[in-house]
């Protein structure tokens, strides 16, 4: 058992500054030297990279259904273990989705602090707030955030509203200068932001400015669970993996499994037209190809280094965005036609509405796993699926497998620990 302070950032609904707010407290607290753990609550590439930035740690995704109750537990234990502050960061709002916020926060006894959007309201923050910390018994409520207040006496009118036992724990001002850049997807990546830093450290000041007096992050025990350790069942096995702007959606799970299982991570660039490594197996995860098509497709080696590659019966796991850089053509939201590797049949369309999203449980030859989608984009395809995922709320997103030889392709984003031992057959080159 390890005991660390803790707080589980939530809110009413996506918008309200979840991820500015737990940056910010982040970075104020690695300024004074500080260890600082981050966790991000759902399947989510985009917000981890910036809290990464913030905290100076790795940020993983804690998600009841694509990992389980013990490895979220094992996670937060081990970042406590680590840390003097583990923050975790809700998705959409508190109750939203099945698991919601509320279900893992309730589920690991962390205190909830709710994040509102003050820039409208006056007394129905009060309203709000309360509602938010009444709804579900059993939350630890800590108190509450007003961001965007039009000024100090905004923010003290807000705070007077509450109740005792739900206070105000900071009043954020109105800056828009401090948004970060959006697209299709969400948050532009880190990496994409040259100016992030400062950015960040702008938050921290302002987190520090609004801060009320008197408020104290609260320790919580974390449990690590009994886990057998892995076999080395990748030992010497080289796992080439694509890793830039273009292909960047990597889950740090999905990473610390593989080398778990004693597998040579070797990265590289395909945007920077870095040669395939010399590898067993080859990873092109998800992330942004359509942003950078042409680059994509003049890489002088990559298409045929791949194509060797097949035609060896070596292991090629393609998700979301890497698969969409293996068809035959990629049409752009400007209704660009680009070739691209030309290792897949098929054609892909950007489209200006989101195409699919949910969480997907699919049955790989090798057993089942889960992970989710969440893509703009079509697909038109001559092959046949060689299995089709289920959405565990019921929703319409069901994405197909493709497999052709020893290419298996999805829009799926796998998470490698719901089957440590599937994704070793995998990447082995078991039954390719």
């Amino acid at each position: 058992m390890t005991s660390c302070p803790a707080l589980f950032i939530s809110a009413p609904s996506s918008g309200s500054g979840k991820t500015s707010i737990t940056a910010a407290i982040a970075r104020s607290q690695a300024r004074r030297g500080r260890r600082v753990r981050v966790f991000k609550t759902g399947p989510d590439f985009l917000d981890p990279g910036i809290l990464a930035r913030a905290s100076g740690q790795p940020v993983y995704q804690l998600d009841l259904f694509m990992g389980g109750f013990e490895h979220c537990q094992a996670l937060l234990a081990q970042g406590a273990r680590d840390a003097d502050l583990v923050l975790v960061e809700g998705v959409m709002g508190l109750f939203d989705g099945d698991p919601s916020s509320a279900d893992l926060a309730a589920a690991f006894g962390l205190p909830v602090v709710c994040v509102i959007d003050a820039s409208a309201m006056a007394q129905t923050f009060a309203a709000l707030a309360t509602g938010l910390a009444n709804y579900r018994p059993g939350l630890r409520h800590c108190g509450v955030i007003a961001n965007r207040i039009g000024g100090v006496a905004h923010g003290r009118m807000l705070g007077d509203g509450l109740p005792a036992n739900l206070p105000l724990i900071a009043a954020l001002p109105r800056n828009p200068a401090l948004a970060l850049p959006e697209r299709h997807l969400g948050l532009v990546q880190a990496l994409e932001q040259p100016g992030l830093d400062a950015q960040l450290d702008a938050w921290a000041d302002a987190w520090v400015a609004a801060l009320r007096p008197g408020f104290t992050f609260k320790a919580v025990p974390f449990e690590t669970p009994a886990q057998p350790p892995l076999a080395p069942h990748l030992r010497g096995r080289r796992i080439a993996i694509a890793r830039d702007a273009a292909f960047g959606f990597l889950y740090e799970a999905n990473l610390d499994l593989l080398r778990a299982l004693g597998a040579e991570l070797r990265f590289f660039s395909p945007l920077r037209h870095e040669p395939l490594p010399e590898a067993e197996a080859v990873w092109l995860p998800g992330g942004y190809p359509e942003l950078h098509a042409d680059t994509l497709s003049a890489h002088p080696t990559l298409p045929a280094a791949l194509a060797r590659h097949l035609d060896a019966g070596r292991p090629l796991l393609a998700e979301c965005g890497g698969m969409l850089a293996l068809l035959d053509e990629l049409v752009d939201a400007d209704g660009k036609t680009h070739r691209m590797a030309g290792l897949m049949p098929g054609t892909a369309r950007l489209q200006p509405r989101l195409a699919a999203l949910g969480l997907q449980a699919i049955d790989w030859p090798e057993g089942p796993l889960r992970g989710h989608s969440y893509h703009y984009s079509s697909l038109e395809t001559p092959l046949a699926p060689a299995a089709i995922a289920t959405n565990p709320n019921g929703g319409s997103t069901a994405e197909a497998l493709y497999q052709r030889g020893s290419l298996r392709a999805s829009y799926l984003h796998h998470y490698f620990p719901s089957n440590p031992e599937a994704i070793a057959a995998f990447f082995h080159g078991h039954g390719n």
